[in-house]
């Protein structure tokens, strides 16, 4: 039996979705009922989590309070849900000798490291980038790292940690980003450089499921493959367009026509190469695939990721939207 975590969120639901449609034995927990719910509960309460991993032989742990609701939500409740949350199912996985362990993580951890000074080129990131979370999100995400790997270290727990680029369907959480581009605008460009597919996400976190006995640990950065090489990181910063026309000379028309742009400047570039070899993950969405969807005229997500559609991330509406603070 797989469990998974966060099962009525946007990748807990994708999720579930597709272990179902393959037949596989699953399990879905969440603070919020839904029919990819089995059980509704919390990961901080100890007692339901053991309940839960009864019969259980792998977890795949997506929930958490996210970058959004750190305009909504106290601190502690962060350490609460992503911490000691975290901390409960592995020790209830180690009890039940699960097999395997994945954690959805975020490139949000790196906070910073992502942002290089003016005048800088952009950053080139892999797993190798020492991260400086900027929010409590990010510090209470990378601190369930590090005690994955605690686990993985000394309890021989199998533990994969995925650092999941951007897969939510809402608008951006820049307002510049949001008054100049729209969302499929916007997202097409993200696919060059800093987002993952809802379909080619999932995929990463099965592989997780498969390889992690094998690999005993390991973390990986998930992240559509990206078209830039080391040489271009300083044009990306001066002038991302001028890079992207020069790779893909026929992006320049497929946009206008639709009045799309290129983003004027490009801070950061997601390396995916150590999943791609370690987990033998094979993305299949990138910004080729999205001109050969305009040229199609067809839409750029997954099936999966239409089918999911937007879960939002609030009970209300915000003034600034989902994303109110940086």
């Amino acid at each position: 039996m797989i469990l998974v975590t966060g099962s009525s969120g946007h990748l807990g639901e994708a999720l579930m979705r597709t272990l179902r449609a393959e037949g596989r034995a699953v399990s879905g927990i969440d603070l919020k009922p839904s029919q990819f719910t089995d059980q509704v509960g919390s990961i901080v309460d100890r007692a339901f989590v053991r309940k839960c991993m009864s019969g259980v032989t792998a977890v795949i742990h997506t929930a958490t309070l996210h970058k959004p609701h750190v305009a909504t939500h106290p601190r502690q409740d962060f350490v609460d849900t992503n911490i000691t949350g975290t901390l409960n199912l592995l020790e209830e996985a180690t009890t039940a000798q699960a097999r395997a362990f994945v954690f959805t993580s975020t490139t949000s951890v790196f906070g910073a490291a992502l942002t290089p000074e003016p005048g800088e080129a952009a950053a080139w990131i892999t797993e190798e980038v020492v991260p400086i979370p900027k929010n409590i999100y990010g510090t209470t995400k990378f601190a369930a790292e590090s005690l994955c790997e605690l686990f993985a270290r000394q309890q021989r727990l199998p533990v994969i940690v995925l650092r999941t680029s951007r897969f939510f369907p809402e608008d951006d959480d820049a307002p510049e980003v949001r008054e100049q581009f729209s969302i499929a605008n916007a997202q097409a460009n993200e696919m060059l450089y800093r987002r993952v597919d809802l379909e080619d996400a999932v995929s990463a976190h099965l592989l997780g499921l498969d390889k992690a006995a094998t690999l005993g640990f390991g973390r990986y950065i998930i992240s559509a493959t990206t078209p830039f090489t080391r040489d271009d990181l300083l044009d990306l910063r001066r002038d991302a367009p001028s890079v992207v026309h020069r790779l893909f000379p026929e992006s320049e028309a497929l946009f206008r026509v639709r009045g799309w742009g290129v983003f004027p400047s490009i801070d950061r570039v997601y390396l995916n190469q150590l999943a791609r070899s370690q987990l033998q993950w094979r993305p299949k969405y990138d910004f080729g695939h999205v001109l050969h969807c305009l040229r199609a005229a067809t839409d750029f997500r997954s099936r999966l990721a239409c089918e999911v559609g937007s879960k939002g991330y609030h009970g209300q509406a915000l003034e600034k939207g989902p994303y109110p603070v940086g």
